[in-house]
């Protein structure tokens, strides 16, 4: 059996619900509910359950030290010209990017390969597909959406369910970061 995972970390309710508060005005977008708003550390993809545990393992070894986000401004991804996905911007932070090249290693270590795409911090509000509306507008009168910041305690790894309706996420578990990270412990590499 295959489990299609990813690495994330979910943003507090009071940034969640300012970010539904955006999600109008573009048709044919398909919002995101809820439950899906996260930034994604490291997409994973299917894996079978022994490589599954390898990485939960691998994760719980890892050490970060906590750090604050914040929400500044919107942006799109485009595919051959065409929008593809509406975004909060998460600028990009010190602690942020100590836990994603960590995140990285891990993934490495056993065995995953790194990610070769560049990371953009961000937390995806829409879908869009060659029937949606023009984007412009929204992004326009979002461009200064402001939220947070927030301190992030923690990372998750969940698992995507694929159903009819769409996906489904599973924290499948939740990793604590520690203030005195690295200090007499072994660093990863």
């Amino acid at each position: 059996m295959t489990h299609r995972l990813f690495v994330a970390i979910r943003p507090p309710e009071p940034v969640r619900e300012r970010l539904l508060d955006t999600m109008e005005a573009v048709e044919g977008a398909r919002w995101q509910d809820e439950a899906h708003l996260h930034l994604t550390l490291r997409f994973v993809g299917s894996v079978e359950r022994p490589v599954a545990n390898e990485l939960a393992g691998a994760l719980a070894r890892l050490r970060a030290p906590p750090f604050a986000l914040a929400v500044r401004g919107v942006g799109h991804f485009e595919h051959k010209g065409r929008p593809q996905a509406l975004w909060a911007r998460v600028p990009p932070e010190p602690g942020l990017e100590v836990l994603r090249a960590r995140v990285e290693r891990a993934c490495a270590e056993i065995g995953l390969g790194r990610e070769t795409r560049r990371f953009v911090p961000h937390i995806t509000l829409a879908r869009l597909g060659g029937g949606s509306g023009p984007v412009g507008g929204w992004l326009a009168s979002h461009g200064g959406l402001r939220a947070g910041p927030w301190p992030v305690e923690a990372f998750s790894l969940y698992e995507s369910h694929l159903g009819q309706h769409g996906a489904l996420y599973e924290e499948v578990a939740r990793y604590p970061l520690a203030p005195d990270a690295g200090a007499g412990q072994p660093r990863p590499r």
